[in-house]
């Protein structure tokens, strides 16, 4: 097994909307040595606006933005092909810092909205872990494995750059990918180091199939959750395995056995789903695709409050749970229905072609549409846009000639995207995507804040980092004017 250890670095916050600006990745072998690293930039794409906070937080000048070597979509084209060639000769663990929730939704994101395979992480004998979900487990065993600091809510602080500080690493341009990078191998390495007999333990859940096959062939385990700033342990047990998966969602289920299984059962359906609302919960949820971290249940059975049980009672409650069929049954009803309620109150305006991809994966004739639109020169990849099955596509495809090649546009293609795009970053409205106007006030609201310095040294500094990019995003207004 290899490893990539890998950090992004954006334009915002939101998955759906933001750009990736760098790129920091390292090759690791079996032993976690390294083998190969490498580091890339590219420019930001014109139809898109940055937030001002996340240009300071990554230090990602006006120069950088506009005089990278790479633009955007090339820079894709040279991920996609950097991780196939790490990762051919054998199976490789992807991992990031805070990825699994951040850094893989983005690189899945703009891969789909590149015309590509979205999921380069986790097919090919390829799977993923996230380094935070490691860390956090890693304390909730023992909270003394690393030097850490407080936090302002008197919690450890789980933030790379404190770890990496703490504990003797260079971490003076953290939110530089590749430093980003080399302290997630770092803080790895000393937890693989120091707990070297859960290493393996803690990576093996990178699967969402092995977490299920878990599930379904034990009968109690430790889980690890990390909520109001710190790591706990949980022991569980599984529902039965003919329905122990969210019926929606799609994530395992499972008991807290510290609550008397038997009184459960003996709930009418209407008071369990009242009881399921309560608070402290008896149902767990195990995010099976998220590289959750499933321990022995030893771990678990040695604090509070198992420790204070019989372990022949918490067996026995485990294999009652394991084996009532019509309790999970019922759970998995009450879950359907508590999700089919939210949906019904949330928005129903139809989503942007951007905020789809969970929506339905690519048709086989898309998916060699793909390879042949990479292949072909920029006349034939317009040419082919009108192919596609799927339209996302061919709007998706439109966008990427807009930024690379505009000039192979027809004229009133050129002046339909151009429209398309003023609407957006023009809007006055309160949008999911940064407009114009956001990045005004945001920037506005940061050189009046002497107490967001970020990495900035002196004050006159920051304003005149800002005035560079408050200036770029002023000439990407005065583009789209007169669209």
């Amino acid at each position: 097994m290899k490893y990539i250890v890998w950090d992004l670095e954006t334009d915002h916050s939101a998955t759906d909307w933001c750009s990736i600006l760098e790129i920091g990745c390292i090759l690791l072998d079996s032993n976690f040595k390294e083998e190969q690293r490498f580091q890339a930039r590219c420019r930001l794409p014109d139809d898109r606006v940055p937030t001002a906070t996340a240009l300071c937080i990554n230090r990602t000048n006006v120069d950088l933005l506009t005089k990278s070597n790479l633009s955007h979509y090339q820079l894709i084209n040279q991920i996609e092909k950097l991780f196939k060639f790490w990762s051919k000769d054998q199976p490789t663990t992807f991992l990031a810092y805070s990825g699994i929730n951040f850094d893989s939704e983005v690189i899945r994101k703009e891969f789909f909205k590149s015309l590509k395979d979205p999921y380069i992480e986790n097919t090919q004998n390829n799977v993923r872990h996230d380094a935070l979900n490691v860390v956090r487990a890693a304390f909730a065993v023992d909270d003394k494995i690393l030097n850490s600091e407080l936090n302002e809510k008197g919690n450890v602080s789980m933030k790379l750059e404190s770890l990496a500080r703490l504990n003797g690493f260079d971490a003076q341009d953290s939110h530089s990918a590749l430093v980003d990078t080399e302290n997630t191998c770092n803080v790895l390495g000393l937890i693989r180091q120091k707990q070297p007999n859960l290493w393996n333990e803690y990576l093996k859940t990178a699967s969402k199939q092995t977490v299920e096959n878990i599930m379904k062939s034990e009968n109690l385990f430790t889980v690890t959750e990390y909520f109001y700033g710190r790591s706990r342990l949980f022991l569980t047990a599984p529902l039965h395995p003919k329905n122990f998966i969210h019926p929606i969602y799609k994530w395992a289920q499972v008991v807290d056995l510290r609550f008397d299984c038997e009184k459960l059962f003996s709930l009418s359906y209407n008071e369990l789903k009242a009881k399921m609302k309560e608070s402290p919960k008896f149902l767990r949820t195990v995010r099976s695709n998220k590289a959750p971290i499933i321990l022995d249940a030893s771990y678990a059975m040695k604090v509070d409050p198992y420790n204070k049980l019989d372990p022949e009672l918490l067996r026995k409650r485990a294999e009652l749970i394991k084996n009532n069929e019509k309790f999970a049954n019922d759970v998995c009803n009450i879950l359907r229905e508590n999700a089919e309620e939210k949906m019904q109150t949330q928005s129903q305006e139809d989503p942007e072609p951007e905020e789809t991809i969970y929506t339905g994966f690519a048709s086989p004739k898309d998916k060699f549409l793909f390879t042949k639109w990479h292949e072909a020169d920029w006349k034939n990849k317009l040419a082919l846009l009108d192919k596609f099955e799927d339209q996302r596509y061919s709007y998706f495809g439109s966008r990427i000639l807009f930024n690379e090649a505009p000039d192979i546009l027809p004229k009133d293609m050129y002046k339909k995207i151009k429209r398309k795009i003023a609407e957006r970053i023009l809007s006055t409205n309160k949008e999911k995507w940064t407009t114009v106007n956001d990045f005004y006030v945001d920037c506005d609201n940061l050189r009046e804040d002497d107490n967001k310095m970020f990495s900035f040294k002196t004050v006159d500094e920051k304003l005149k980092f800002l005035d560079g990019i408050n200036d770029y995003v002023m000439n990407l207004e005065s583009k789209y004017q007169d669209a």
